[in-house]
């Protein structure tokens, strides 16, 4: 798994340089910025360990359900990629198969025409030229049909001329279209390989959250493994926050407190469970929302902003944190898989993941959070209905 500060460093100083380059009070607040981040790295790194290092059968069982969803993420991606290649090679296929259609035509038109022209040149004869002298008695009369004769033979030639180039694309395409099966046929053979991959890793996690599940039949098991899911978030948001409190993040748009009331929910679903409403037998609140949906639907950024977190953790799967400017952050937890990665920079609406259930959750859907200053603050209030 490629880590957080791994891709955070390799996309951060880009992002500075394209962005604010031209701007230099701009780029001083850009280098505060990726120098905390800097320092947010070290932290988080040593939260993972400690996270990690954690020593139980649960625990163990966490760190191979850990492992299946975040190997099924990435089949997901590269099946997401196969398939929009093989789209691409169909559409060009079928491009392919248009032109020669469309030439086929062109052809047998042109035949037909030439067909016309021999047939007229017999008629006319082979010594037109003679025959037209021969047969003239005035010379203007005789010049002019003579230029007549000559526009003839022109146009004939023309007309061979479109005909072979015909034939020479022609030529050129079929070769292009057998490619283009074949690769299709490869592409084909590569996605159903990586589906067969894909059964198999849901088939291991099935039996992983099923073992893992055992662990948590009682009530005070379910308690103590939710409360240090969000123990677990609410570490590494604190250390986010402590981090880049006071820093502004350089923004041209809309500050995110002024879209109160105005923003769009991630992703279109029914909300099952709400802000504040209990959980585990009434003794934790949800401190965000669930959005039951459908696995694979878009979750979108509600807010302009950069990618602060992209990766997996241990309660909340595939999350992404969102950094928003001025202490506001969203997050989006449980994804099937994460398109956007540590440092990137997201316009509101942007699609930042894919609906799922990692985390070790039965029903697919995403939670949402939005937080200030690391604390939670109800999303409703913030999201129109």
């Amino acid at each position: 798994m490629q880590s957080f500060f791994a891709r955070l460093a390799r996309y951060s100083s880009l992002c500075a340089c394209l962005l604010w380059a031209s701007a230099p009070m701009a780029q001083e607040s850009a280098t505060e910025y990726e120098n905390k981040l800097k320092q947010l790295r070290e932290t988080i790194a040593e939260l993972k360990r400690e996270i990690n290092s954690v020593k139980s059968s649960r625990n163990t069982l966490q760190n191979q359900l850990q492992g299946s969803e975040e190997d099924i993420a990435k089949l997901l991606k590269k099946i997401d990629r196969l398939k929009g290649e093989l789209a691409s090679q169909k559409k060009q296929l079928s491009r392919l198969n248009n032109e020669r259609a469309q030439l086929q035509q062109q052809k047998r038109s042109q035949q037909k025409h030439i067909g016309e022209e021999i047939n007229g040149a017999y008629r006319l004869g082979q010594q037109g030229n003679l025959r037209l002298l021969l047969n003239q008695q005035e010379p203007d009369k005789f010049s002019r049909q003579l230029r007549y004769y000559q526009y003839i033979v022109e146009a004939r030639q023309a007309k061979l001329d479109e005909f072979r180039q015909t034939i020479a694309r022609l030529d050129e395409i079929e070769p292009k279209i057998l490619a283009q099966a074949e690769a299709i046929s490869e592409q084909q053979s590569r996605l159903q390989t990586q589906h067969q991959a894909l059964t198999s890793k849901q088939a291991e996690r099935r039996r992983t959250l099923a073992a893992l599940n055992k662990t948590l039949a009682s009530k005070d098991a379910q308690l103590i493994s939710k409360a240090a899911d969000q123990k677990r978030l609410q570490k590494l948001l604190d250390e986010v926050s402590q981090t880049l409190a006071n820093i502004k993040l350089p923004s041209n748009g809309v500050a995110f407190k002024k879209r109160k009331g105005k923003l769009k929910w991630p992703s279109s679903g029914r909300i099952r469970h709400r802000y504040g409403s209990p959980r585990a037998d009434g003794k934790l609140k949800w401190q965000g929302v669930f959005i039951r949906a459908n696995d694979g639907r878009p979750v979108r950024a509600i807010h302009h902003g950069r990618v602060v977190f992209s990766d997996y953790l241990k309660g909340h799967g595939m999350l992404i944190i969102v950094d928003h400017g001025e202490g506001y952050m969203s997050l989006y937890a449980h994804n099937q898989t994460l398109l956007k990665e540590t440092g990137d920079w997201v316009d509101g609406n942007d699609v930042i993941a894919k609906v799922g259930n990692t985390g070790g959750l039965e029903e697919s859907g995403v939670y949402f959070e939005i937080r200030y200053k690391g604390n939670p603050t109800n999303p409703a209030r913030w999201c129109r209905a």
